[in-house]
Order: structure tokens, then C-alpha cells, then sequence
């Protein structure tokens, strides 16, 4: 009896230690292979990246393509308030000398309707897009895009139309999210940067769309004026949905699903079929990525997000979308409104809302070159710094004694919009939706994303009622002077850069969590070197 009581327990203790040998040299094994896929993207160069991953370049296009309805839509309404048919259809009559306006409380209302329901199309856009995945949420927000369309339309008065506002804000939130979300799933560590920092692009085209639209409409005096620019709109549901119809899932959700065999393919999709790639070592660095999360991380909350090592990721991608939202583009939104205000004849003021975006446009490809050299945390952190200087000058003509018998002074003042637009465009903007795409773990990166877009939106909110008093002729009538108080909120934003964020730049998701689990300091991101990264793994798969 005995002996075979001790044969069973030697049994039983050897088959323990087969699985365990057998654990330990998978998971090792594993690591192996997440190793080799970390050194091929090092090793990769920007245009080598670009010719290996052709169809990752063109699916995160589309999906960015979302985010042009978000700028023309935004863009649109600001010139509205120019437009004096318009405003003689939802504005009041104040006198011969100011004529047709749209108060300040209903600029407010409207242009509140977008933050407000981008806040709530954000905050709850995780969700779904963790349970359905990111096609079938994309294709429902275009759906309802459509419909949403029509509110704003066929508004008969400016109840409607801010109704219609906010129901759409809903949607473009969800593209806020989803649009860089996407992005950062399906390209390289070499394109990340510039792929997210399209998405900015998309927006400035479809700024420069909607100042083009409403510069081609300003001579127009009936009600097509501005339901011509509101139903343009209706062209980009009905083409992304055919491209959505091919376009890969995330690998990196498929991953999360433990849906290995969808994921390698969509891997593949991704890549020119003759490049050289390891699938099977890319698919292995985001299984054992994505356990490690899973072993640090509790759940896929929201209040994760704010736990350990999370809670500086989360804080990162707040506050650069609350810095790119209060420190100048509010002011850039207004420029049309304000050319007008600063003496500009409607014509020309139309003329140089044009020239502005198009000047974005210019600065936000631009930024792509000056990424790739100086970094995330460089260049955003001096693009603030500039527009520091540049509105406070701003604000100094305006202070000029009679500004309004100087007519040069307004062009002056324009000619420094300008500038602001360029070195926004080029720096803060587009560099604000790399950071916030990547800097969360990829287990939390829908509901990072999620949080530093609502938190961007609530800012929004505060500027969407303060701008219109700041720049209204019938209210504060700050015209100018309002560049003191977006170069103040900029030097703040400087003085915050240097302290909290880090640099982020050619690292891969694996690296980026080993250095904040070893709360690397942030300004040591841009030289640290990560030299166990694969002892790390294998101790931590073990």
C-alpha cells in the first residue's frame, strides 16, 4: 500500500513538473519571439515602413477620413456666424450699426452642441468598441451621421439646430476616439507618429473644405446658403462605408478576444504580401504584451486608469487634449468672426479664413518632417511656448491707441493669426493625437482615448462659452486683447511640458510599459535605454 501511495505521489509530482517545464519553455519561448518582433521595428526606417505596410497606411486613412466631418462641421458653423444669411435667419436685429448677429448666448448653445455631445459620444464610445470591435461601431456611427444630417438642415429654427448639433457631436465624438485608436493598432512604431498625426490633417481638410464652402456661399441670400454647406456632409458615410466593408479588424483587439487566428490574418492584411515580415513573432509580442497588462492591470475599467503607473499614462492624455483645446484654437476657430471683428471688410475676411486653413494645412504635413527629428515632447512643448509669444503680441496691437483709425493694425493682427495657425498646426495639434493614441497600455487605450477626448470636450465646453464674450461687439468686445489670455493658458501649458511629459518616440507598447512600471523619470524617456526588456519578459511570463 505504501509503496504504491508513493508511486502515485512521485506520479503526480512528476506530471506537476512537466507542465511547469513545459510553461516555463513556452513562455520563454514566447518572450524569444516578442523580442525578435520588438528588434524588427527598431530596425525598420520610417520608409521602409512605409513600403512594407501599404494597406495598414491606406485601412488607418480611412478610418482617419472620419475626422474631416468632425473639422467641416466645427469649421462650417464659425462661418456661419459671418454669414449674413445666416444670421438674419437665426439672429437678432441690434441697430443699423451692428445690424444682424447671433447672440453671444445662442453662439454658446451652438457651438456647445458639438463638445457636449462629443464629451458623451467619447466617454461611451470604449465600451462598444471593446465589445463589438472598431468596424462595426464605425459603421454604425456612419449611419446615424446620416440621419443626424438631416436635423441640422431642414432647421427651422436655431432650437433645431443646435438639437442637431449635439446629436452629431454624439457620433464625432466616437470618431475622436476611434479614428487614432485604430491607427495606433494596425502600424508600426515607425508610422505611428505620422499616421496619427494624419488625423490632425483630417481635421485642418475638412477645416479648409468647410472655409472654402463658406467662402463660395458668403455672396448667397436665400436659405441655401448655409443648407448647401450642411448637406455636403452627406458625401463621406456612403464612401467609407464600401471601404469599411474590406477594412481589417484591429489586430490588437482580436488579440484581446484571444481570437488568434483572425488576428494573424489581419496582421497579414496589413503587410505587402512579398515584405519580409514575421507575422508569427509581431502576433507573439502582442499576446505576451497583452498578458503582462492583464497581470498589472485589474480590469478594463475606467478607475484602472487611474491606478499605479496608469494614473500618470491617463494624466498625459488628459492634459494634452485640455492644452490643445485652451491654448489657441479656439481663438484659431473664431478667425473669420474674428477678421471681421478687427475691421476687415466680410469679403476679405472670408478670403483670409481660407488662407488660415490652408496654412494649416501646409503646417500640419510639415509637422511629420519635424517629428520624426525632434521628437513628441520637443516639439509640442515649443510649440506652446511660441504661441505664448505670438498672442500676447496679439494682444498688444490691440492695446495701440486708436487701433481703429490704423487699418494695418487689424492686418497686423492677422498676419500673427496666421503665424499662430502655422506653428499650432505643426505642433500642438497633430503631435496632441500621437500622444494621447499611444501613451495608454494597449489594454486601456479605447478607454484612455475615451477620457482625453471627453476631458478635451469639457474644456471645449468652457471655451465654446467664453470665446463668443471675449470676441462679441455687443458683450466684452475684446477683439485682440483676447491673445493675453490664450498666451497666459500657454505658458502654463509650457511650464507643464517640462515637467510631465515624457518622450515617447520610437518606443514600442512593451517598452513604453516597462519604463513607467519602473517609473523611469520623465525627462530620462528620451535617452533611457531598455536593456532587459527581455529578461523582464521572461521572468514575468514565467
Amino acid at each position: 500500500m505504501s509503496e504504491e501511495s508513493h508511486e502515485k505521489d512521485f506520479t503526480k509530482s512528476d506530471m506537476k513538473q512537466d507542465v511547469n517545464d513545459h510553461d516555463v519553455n513556452e513562455g520563454m519561448e514566447l518572450s524569444l519571439e516578442a523580442k525578435l518582433a520588438n528588434d524588427e521595428e527598431h530596425a525598420m526606417s520610417t520608409w521602409e515602413a512605409i513600403k512594407t505596410y501599404p494597406m495598414a497606411i491606406m485601412w488607418a486613412s480611412v478610418f482617419a477620413t472620419s475626422l474631416i466631418m468632425v473639422g467641416y462641421d466645427s469649421g462650417i458653423l464659425y462661418t456661419f456666424y459671418a454669414l449674413p444669411a445666416f444670421t438674419k435667419k437665426y439672429g437678432t436685429y441690434y441697430g443699423a450699426d451692428i445690424g444682424y448677429e447671433v447672440s453671444a448666448k445662442w453662439q454658446n448653445v451652438l457651438g456647445m452642441g458639438t463638445p457636449v455631445g462629443q464629451f458623451l459620444g467619447a466617454f461611451t464610445a470604449s465600451w462598444p468598441m471593446e465589445r463589438w470591435g472598431r468596424k462595426k461601431v464605425f459603421a454604425c456611427s456612419l449611419f446615424f451621421t446620416t440621419a443626424f444630417v438631416f436635423l441640422q438642415m431642414f432647421a427651422q429654427d436655431i432650437h433645431t439646430l443646435a438639437a442637431g448639433e449635439f446629436m452629431a457631436g454624439i457620433l464625432y465624438g466616437t470618431y475622436v476616439v476611434l479614428a487614432p485608436t485604430y491607427a495606433s493598432e494596425v502600424c508600426p512604431v515607425a508610422l505611428r507618429g505620422i499616421l496619427n498625426a494624419g488625423m490632425n490633417l483630417a481635421y485642418v481638410i475638412g477645416q479648409f473644405i468647410s472655409s472654402g464652402v463658406g467662402d463660395g456661399v458668403a455672396l448667397w441670400t436665400t436659405q441655401w446658403a448655409y443648407r448647401v454647406p450642411f448637406a455636403i456632409q452627406w458625401v463621406w458615410p456612403p464612401v467609407l462605408v464600401v471601404f469599411l466593408w474590406f477594412a481589417p479588424e484591429s489586430p490588437w483587439w482580436l488579440v484581446r478576444q484571444e481570437r488568434y487566428e483572425e488576428a494573424e490574418n489581419s496582421l497579414r492584411r496589413l503587410v505587402r504580401s512579398s515584405a519580409n515580415i514575421n507575422i508569427k513573432a509581431k502576433l507573439a509580442n502582442m499576446q505576451a504584451t497583452t498578458k503582462h497588462e492583464a497581470e498589472m492591470e485589474e480590469d478594463t475599467s475606467y478607475i484602472e486608469c487611474f491606478r499605479n503607473t496608469n494614473r500618470i499614462r491617463t494624466e498625459v492624455a488628459m492634459m494634452v487634449q485640455v492644452w490643445q483645446v485652451i491654448t489657441g484654437i479656439s481663438l484659431i476657430g473664431y478667425a473669420v468672426y474674428f477678421f471681421e471683428l478687427a475691421g476687415l471688410p466680410v469679403s476679405a475676411s472670408f478670403d483670409m479664413g481660407v488662407g488660415n486653413t490652408a496654412i494649416g494645412f501646409v503646417a500640419t504635413c510639415s509637422s511629420w518632417f519635424m517629428m520624426a527629428y525632434f521628437g513628441r515632447r520637443t516639439l509640442f512643448m515649443t510649440g506652446v511656448g511660441i504661441m505664448a509669444i505670438t498672442q500676447i503680441i496679439i494682444g498688444i496691437l490691440d492695446c495701440i491707441p486708436n487701433y481703429d483709425s490704423h487699418p494695418g493694425l487689424a492686418w497686423a493682427q492677422a498676419g500673427f493669426l496666421d503665424l499662430l495657425t502655422f506653428v499650432f498646426q505643426s505642433t500642438v495639434g497633430p503631435i496632441n493625437f500621437v500622444i494621447f493614441s499611444e501613451i495608454g497600455s494597449t489594454r486601456l487605450r479605447s478607454q484612455t482615448c475615451a477620457l482625453a477626448t471627453s476631458t478635451g470636450s469639457i474644456f471645449q465646453i468652457v471655451m465654446t462659452i467664453s470665446v463668443p464674450y471675449m470676441l462679441n461687439a455687443s458683450s466684452a468686445n475684446w477683439r485682440g486683447k483676447t491673445g493675453f489670455f490664450f498666451g497666459g493658458l500657454s505658458l502654463l501649458a509650457t511650464i507643464w511640458c517640462w515637467f510631465r511629459l515624457p518622450e515617447t518616440k520610437g518606443r514600442t507598447y512593451d517598452e513604453m510599459d516597462y519604463m513607467f512600471e519602473s517609473k523611469v523619470p520623465i525627462r530620462q524617456f528620451k535617452t533611457y535605454k531598455v536593456e532587459t526588456i527581455e529578461g523582464q519578459n521572461v521572468k514575468q511570463t514565467v
